[in-house]
């Protein structure tokens, strides 16, 4: 229900639109439907996405987008923000918009849409908002939709609560042949063997209670490749590149580190030549499906009902304890997750079995196999 404001968007008149998400770079992947169904709603209109610096290489290949605004990090001396914000919002009214929405609750998102110049500012309602979003904002829309609505389904309500027709609620990423050319340049250099399916394993995630630890991936990593021969691509962001050449040499042969040796397009792009991603609660389990390619998810204290891939290609493994999923970050947010914990190499590894007789995934005949 509507707070404040709530009339349908006009078909007419709307020339220009802002839409801005300063989440990380899964929530990107999941608001395309949003940037999506905007487009086929207003098929004329300009599509500008505002987002982070750093997810912006997600949208590089979006067809439904005209121009994308990248927000860099506040800095650290308030003279040069003031200044940087002065030029930005100046530049920001020429593409005058007649409509901006914010897909989250923060307080830049909201400053953004405000200063826009846009006449129709809609956003978000939480409980405890402060009043001068409502200044900020024309329409300020409470969702209804219970507990366990899926993050792609909470952010199109928004767009639907203002007569959007949704046509899909998949987030769809595009790879272009560019990038496609890219990734086989980049198979070819690490001599990766590319007439077998491909497994894409991203063990780590911006947050360390959400990782599964070393030893046990390791264990799993070795597992696969033994039982199935599938080459295994270690993927990760630049941060990660140390961790995951200390994988490949504990795991050897037939064991490849991509982390931190693509952009995210190119990431999406490779994902996109997987047959199975296998990880932990990250921005991948986004990116390969948005691709099409089946994953499988190893959650921890986070609830999968909302951020998870959806459909039959896609599965979760979570230990069953009476506290999952808590939501928080870690046990009593102590960073450490007793569900990742007690979560066993044997109990992942059967999940993986299933899923790969579930996606009907090709049998290879290895030397290896026991």
């Amino acid at each position: 229900m509507f707070i404040k404001g709530g009339l349908n968007l006009p078909i007419q008149n709307i020339s220009n639109i802002l839409l801005v998400q300063l989440g990380d770079i899964g929530d990107i992947v999941l608001s395309l439907p949003c940037i999506q169904a905007l487009k086929e709603n207003f098929p004329d209109a300009n599509i500008v996405v505002a987002v982070r610096d750093k997810t912006s290489g997600v949208l590089e290949e979006c067809p439904w987008i005209s121009k994308i605004i990248t927000i860099p990090e506040p800095q650290k001396n308030i003279v040069k923000e003031l200044s940087f914000q002065m030029k930005f919002f100046s530049q920001l009214r020429r593409d005058r918009f007649e409509l901006a929405i914010d897909l989250r609750t923060g307080t830049r998102g909201a400053i953004l849409v405000y200063l826009s110049g846009a006449p129709r500012r809609i956003g978000f309602f939480v409980n405890n908002d402060l009043y001068w979003r409502k200044l900020l904002f024309t329409d300020l829309y409470r969702p209804e939709l219970g507990n366990d609505v899926h993050m792609t389904d909470y952010l199109l309500s928004l767009l639907k609560a203002t007569g959007v027709v949704v046509s899909s609620a998949t987030p769809l990423l595009t790879v272009s042949m560019a990038n496609m050319e890219k990734v086989q340049g980049l198979f070819e250099g690490k001599k990766i063997p590319t007439d077998l399916m491909l497994v894409a394993i991203q063990p780590f995630s911006l947050w360390k209670y959400k990782e599964l630890g070393t030893e046990k991936i390791v264990q799993i990593i070795k597992r696969l490749r033994d039982k199935y021969g599938y080459p295994i691509l270690i993927t990760g962001s630049p941060a990660d590149r140390e961790q995951a050449l200390v994988l490949v040499d504990r795991c050897g042969e037939g064991v490849y580190s991509l982390a931190g040796e693509t952009t995210l397009a190119t990431y999406a792009a490779l994902l996109s030549r997987c047959g199975l991603f296998i990880g932990v609660d990250s921005a991948g389990q986004h990116i390969a499906a948005a691709v099409g390619v089946p994953t499988l998810t190893i959650y921890g204290p986070s609830k999968p009902a909302s951020w998870a891939p959806q459909g039959e290609k896609h599965k979760v493994v979570q230990k069953q304890l009476y506290c999952v999923p808590c939501c928080q970050t870690g046990c009593e947010n102590s960073h450490q997750s007793r569900c990742l914990d007690e979560l066993t190499v044997e109990e992942v590894t059967r999940e993986i079995d299933q899923h790969l007789i579930n996606i009907s995934a090709p049998v290879i005949d290895n030397d290896l196999n026991p």
